[in-house]
């Protein structure tokens, strides 16, 4: 046997022990290495843990909200991640608001690979509480809601730093006042809303009247509508006929991030819009460029498509 041998016998078994990581641990392709399947990290999560279309919270045939999405919690985590229900909870809270004699119990989820690092019993009750807490928030009587936590194996993600699901809820209390007629089913599909949907909401009635314009994510070019180009069609011929009237150009973000920088960026967003307006035949100095931030928001920056409604530039002439 010569000097190389062991040499190349470690080489042989380094080859054969990286084979068998990347086939079984890394592709999970060895039969007595198979692993759950569970959602990725960086993809969207649109379904609920049992694979269902939709997250449904229901209260009989009186009330059921749909959700495309559903809470998602860090690992040991207490506070709920609401971006990834793709809707609100607004119907709800409406609902329970108005019909005070209906109870919520709000039911926490933890696994028991999870640590409890609260002052509460359990990791599941402090999820419940938490939600209760920006229920009431909302206006929801504190005394209508419960809470409880309860043991559960939850789906994690492959990388193993947030949950899936972790909240359910059931209605109870007093019945709605009833009549001769059977009580109204409340039926509400809160799916994402887009900024070209968004954009479609606004309608042209006068260039004296505000229309939002609308972004795809990532880009500088606003989204035109038949409704948008009436308007900037009339803006043209007015503010050509008279020279001393201006079209406005205000700028609006969510309160993502430092406020500092969200007034910077409303500011570079409406100046975008009025680089490509001058194309048109409008003068500069007949376009004046305004910024908000965050300071002017038209929905609620709670929720992913209220967010998304406040990215705007707001266009008007004075």
């Amino acid at each position: 046997m010569t000097n190389k041998t062991p040499w190349i016998i470690l080489l042989i078994l380094w080859m054969a022990g990286s084979t068998w990581w990347h086939v079984c641990k890394i592709k999970q392709l060895c039969a007595n290495d198979a692993q759950p399947v569970t959602a990725s990290a960086d993809e969207p999560l649109a379904t609920t843990p049992a694979g269902a279309d939709v997250y449904a919270i229901a209260d009989g045939n009186r009330f059921r909200l749909e959700l495309p999405g559903h809470f998602s919690f860090a690992t040991s985590g207490a506070n709920a991640n609401m971006n990834t229900l793709g809707g609100s909870l607004e119907s709800m809270v409406r609902y329970l608001k108005d019909n005070s004699g209906r109870t919520l119990e709000i039911v926490g989820y933890y696994s028991p690979a999870e640590v409890n690092k609260t002052s509460f019993s359990s990791l599941g009750l402090a999820r419940a509480e938490g939600l209760k807490q920006y229920l009431v928030q909302q206006g929801v009587p504190a005394e209508s809601i419960s809470t409880k936590g309860e043991e559960r194996n939850l789906p994690f993600t492959t990388k193993g730093d947030s949950l899936y699901g972790g909240i359910d809820f059931a209605f109870g209390g007093a019945e709605p006042a009833s009549s001769s007629t059977p009580s109204t089913t409340l039926v509400v599909m809160n799916e994402p809303i887009s900024e070209k949907e968004l954009a479609e909401t606004q309608k042209y009635t006068s260039v004296f009247e505000p229309i939002d314009l609308y972004f795809p994510l990532g880009e500088a070019n606003y989204i035109k509508t038949d409704e948008t180009q009436k308007f900037f069609d009339e803006a043209v011929k007015f503010l050509a006929a008279h020279k001393d009237k201006k079209l406005l150009l205000t700028g609006h973000t969510d309160n993502t991030g430092p406020e500092d920088s969200n007034m910077r960026l409303s500011r570079d967003r409406a100046n975008d819009v009025k680089n490509k307006l001058r194309k048109s035949g409008i003068e500069s100095s007949q376009i004046e460029v305004n910024a908000k931030g965050e300071t002017e928001p038209k929905a609620d920056n709670k929720t992913l498509s209220g967010r998304k409604a406040n990215r705007r530039v707001t266009v008007v002439v004075q």
